[in-house]
């Protein structure tokens, strides 16, 4: 039997601390500080963990990196769009959520691990994904601006731009920077201890954006059947975009190693990436909502690739 995700648990923690001991005050201006340095320096390891040189060699597989853009910010976003209707179901804000959570980059870490399980095309994921976070840096809140700008309540300017790169980009920046130039920083970037600030700085946003949103008030406009919907309709989407990865890649005649490459990096949405793009878009109270898409999303993708992956392994080793 397989432990649970410390990941999950944390986020399941942070959660209920937000509910029981919200941040206020002082300590609350604070904490947003110490939430901006833990995602600068997420985005940081980020940019020491990826070998320029590998990137360079990876970017040659042109077809497998547009596929999986196009799933991410392409066929996402139409979905997006086309629930629309389920207003009629939840909330604007939920459904605004809904939308963004379409709008984000695919994982890095989940997706090239569930490749490696999979036995696929790891190194085109590593890049892919690492390809799809550079992108959604700039693709998140251009499709922000056009798909949810108009959009009641949500109000994006084009100084989202200087933020995201301010606290994202030049992180990354500088550690590629940091990478090529400063001995072992990039062993020490993919050392498991990096790890406590993956998780950290996810755990620390969703205190930080549930805080906002009990302070507020915005929880007493969310109902269970709400989270219900959101718990069935992600499960459905990532249920049809593994289907869709692989059938549209094999019309396509790409082999089985990119394909599975394609399904683990085109189906998953990044919490880690996500999160920080909401806080640093939006802010304010609404964002404890609009995140909770995501999270259930990233959940359910992670449940359902991994029951997934685990099955093609078991069948490729019979």
């Amino acid at each position: 039997m397989k432990k649970v995700d410390p990941l999950l648990v944390g986020i399941v923690i942070a959660a209920v601390l937000a509910f029981l001991v919200p941040a206020r005050g002082g300590f609350a201006d604070g904490f947003a500080v110490a939430v901006k340095l833990a995602i600068a320096l997420l985005f940081f390891l980020y940019g020491a963990r990826l070998s320029t040189q590998e990137a360079i060699k990876g970017l040659t597989n042109w077809r497998l990196h547009a596929m999986i853009l196009a799933f991410t910010f392409v066929i996402y976003p139409v979905v997006g769009l086309l629930a629309r209707p389920t207003t009629a179901i939840i909330s604007e804000d939920l459904y605004q959520g809904l939308l963004f959570m379409t709008l984000v980059p695919s994982t890095v870490q989940s997706s090239v691990a569930l490749t490696g399980v999979a036995r696929g095309n790891v190194s085109g994921a590593v890049v892919a994904a690492s390809l799809s976070s550079l992108v959604g840096v700039v693709a998140t809140p251009l499709l922000v601006m056009w798909l949810m700008g108009a959009g009641d309540g949500v109000h994006v300017d084009a100084s989202v731009f200087g933020d995201i790169g301010l606290q994202l980009l030049l992180p990354f920046v500088f550690g590629q920077l940091a990478h090529n130039f400063v001995p072992r920083v990039g062993e020490l970037a993919q050392s498991k201890a990096t790890k406590i600030v993956d998780r950290g700085s996810i755990w620390m946003v969703v205190y930080s954006a549930f805080s906002k949103g009990v302070v507020s008030g915005v929880w007493s406009n969310v109902s269970l059947w709400e989270i219900l919907f959101l718990v069935v309709f992600a499960c459905a989407l990532v249920g049809a975009m593994l289907w869709l990865t692989n059938a549209l890649p094999a019309a396509l005649g790409f082999p089985r190693e990119d394909r599975i490459a394609v399904q683990m990096c085109g189906t998953q949405k990044s919490l880690a990436t996500g999160l920080p793009m909401a806080t640093v878009i939006f802010g304010g109270a609404s964002l404890g909502v609009m995140i909770i898409p995501l999270m259930i999303y990233h959940m359910s993708q992670l449940i359902i690739c991994s029951a997934y992956v685990s099955r093609v392994s078991q069948h490729d080793a019979q």
